[in-house]
């Protein structure tokens, strides 16, 4: 019997995985290369600081893809805060973190500061810093970021709950407006933090009103809005405006849901398909009217909408916009 042959394996090493618009390069650093003396320039001034303020810095070294320092410390669990612009604590939340800390009886997983005066400003640990107060604790770990702007980058990085359209838009109007206060730049330059202009308008809108039916509106404020010229302080002025045109536009969509209900219809798609009929760009593939003419526009048909023009099944065909 002639001997089986048996072919040579060889394994090809998988190629890594190239994600479009990503350009970063990590840096060459190895494993052994990453810690950094406590009294290099760069970390010198606000490992002093730490101490100052009551904390230890227990190591200091280079995170490996950009090479940018972090320190890692213990700080004073009052020194320790939310940045004003991160979404609203969770009750839910906070309870299964203390029950899974209470089990493990270990704090596992620091948080992100920046240091602001002298507080240490958290962007992604507000729920874990609200169990660690709650149950006493003295201090807590910290990874602390010298650079301010990135707090704001953070919250895109953030991915771990995702967030309903009131609690996006009401973050990225906490963070517009605490950059207006301070930072020298233009809408464009917080692309990123941002997402994208609508949420900005929307979220002046659930500043006034948290229970402003945004979703509702989301699509069509979507095609019209855009990022607007202009230091952020200045700009704030007119997405003030937007939102006041929107809110101004809603009560005239409320109006026509109630004059349908008293005429009889009964659907949970009421307002959906108000805002539809009212939606002057619905079938608009072209160029589209800018934003001020588009939303007096609905307001105008909203106001007009005859109940007696509407059968029950035009409300039968209709959606429901997305959950709030």
């Amino acid at each position: 019997m002639a001997a089986k042959k048996t072919a040579k394996k060889t394994t090809k090493k998988k190629a890594t995985k190239k994600r479009r618009g990503v350009k970063i390069k990590p840096t060459e650093l190895a494993a052994n290369e990453l810690a950094l003396p406590a009294d290099t320039e760069s970390v010198r001034e606000l490992s002093e600081q730490v101490a100052t303020d009551g904390g230890t810095v227990l190591a200091t070294y280079k995170e490996p893809l950009g090479g940018n320092t972090l320190l890692f410390a213990a700080l004073p669990i009052d020194k320790v805060e939310p940045t004003p612009f991160q979404r609203d604590v969770s009750d839910a939340h906070v309870r299964k973190l203390t029950v899974a800390m209470d089990k493990t009886k270990r704090f596992l997983d620091p948080v992100i500061v920046v240091r602001h005066e002298d507080k240490y400003l958290t962007p992604n640990g507000n729920h874990r810093l609200t169990v660690m107060k709650e149950l006493g604790a003295k201090a807590i770990l910290a990874l602390i970021v010298p650079e301010r702007r990135v707090a704001y980058q953070i919250l895109a990085l953030n991915i771990e709950k995702a967030h309903n359209l009131r609690e996006r838009a009401l973050e990225v109007v906490r963070m517009y407006r605490d950059l207006a206060e301070w930072a020298d730049a233009v809408e464009t330059d917080y692309e990123l933090e941002f997402e994208e202009p609508s949420l900005v308008t929307l979220g002046f809108c659930y500043e006034k009103n948290g229970r402003f039916a945004g979703s509702a509106y989301a699509p069509v404020v979507k095609r019209i809005d855009e990022w607007l010229p202009g230091k952020l302080a200045e700009v704030a002025e007119e997405r003030e405006r937007r939102a006041g045109l929107l809110l101004a536009m809603d009560k005239e969509v409320n109006a026509a849901v109630k004059r349908l209900k008293e005429a009889g219809f009964n659907s949970p798609y009421i307002k959906a398909f108000v805002v539809a009929r009212a939606n002057p760009i619905r079938f608009n593939k072209g160029e589209l009217p800018p934003f001020d003419e588009v939303i007096a526009k609905m307001a105008e048909k909203a106001s007009n909408l005859k109940t007696d023009k509407i059968k029950p099944e035009d409300l039968a065909r209709s959606g429901g916009a997305p959950s709030e």
